[in-house]
């Protein structure tokens, strides 16, 4: 089983929205099945799921200390995907989580005051030695900002190519338990998630790859 965790020490980032889209689209590109993980004590994640009429992804509550026994025991259960949401500022606690992680996916908005916020959730990860990439969220359409913050995270990361964009169809979907996939599937936030999957899968499978062949040697 792949466990990509979203972590951000900058709150309203778009983690949790982000976290279930990635579900939702892991589920819609045949990698399922998929189970969510809150640990984020605000419970967003959790709030999210119980209006959901739809059956996946699972839910599966866990606490930080038991996450690693839960993990393994979802693995067995033949899940494919786990995606865990991290609480903000509350640093042990994702330093724990990404302890499990396959990939580390920090969301960022490409504002001058989140980009110099992030440095503190790359130190984790780099702490941590697991691969990470950024996800920039809320971003505005063709604008220089943009274009400038994926040129500053470059310096430090991988950029994700697929961008969330600031639309008010990701904040509406969450209210019913859904997400921009469901509510419009030919949308262009539909498109972005899509792609943002594939790049996610495609780093996660490398960054596996990469472990194995470091384990045999």
């Amino acid at each position: 089983m792949h466990v990509i965790v979203l972590a951000s020490q900058k709150g309203g980032v778009g983690k949790t929205t982000l976290a279930a889209h990635l579900a939702i689209a892991a589920e819609a590109a045949g990698a399922g099945p998929t189970v969510l993980i809150d640990t984020d004590p605000q419970g967003s994640l959790s709030a999210w799921w119980n209006v959901r009429e739809a059956d996946t992804p699972a839910l599966a509550p866990v606490s930080v200390a038991e996450l690693p026994e839960k993990l393994a025991a979802l693995a067995t259960a033949g899940y494919e995907i786990a995606i865990i949401d991290t609480p903000p500022a509350i640093t042990e606690a994702i330093r724990s989580v990404m302890g499990s992680a396959d990939l580390v996916v920090i969301p960022t908005r490409p504002s001058p005051h989140d980009l110099r916020a992030v440095g503190s959730t790359v130190e984790l990860v780099q702490d941590a030695g697991k691969p990470f990439i950024f996800a920039l969220t809320q971003a505005k359409p063709n604008t220089r900002l943009t274009v400038t913050a994926v040129a500053a995270l470059s310096e430090h990361g991988t950029v994700a190519p697929a961008v969330m964009h600031d639309r008010v169809d990701y904040a509406g979907s969450m209210i019913d338990g859904r997400t921009v996939q469901e509510t419009d599937g030919k949308g262009r936030s539909a498109e972005e998630m899509a792609e943002l999957w594939k790049f996610v899968q495609a780093r996660m499978t490398k960054s596996t790859k990469a472990q194995k062949i470091a384990v045999n040697a």
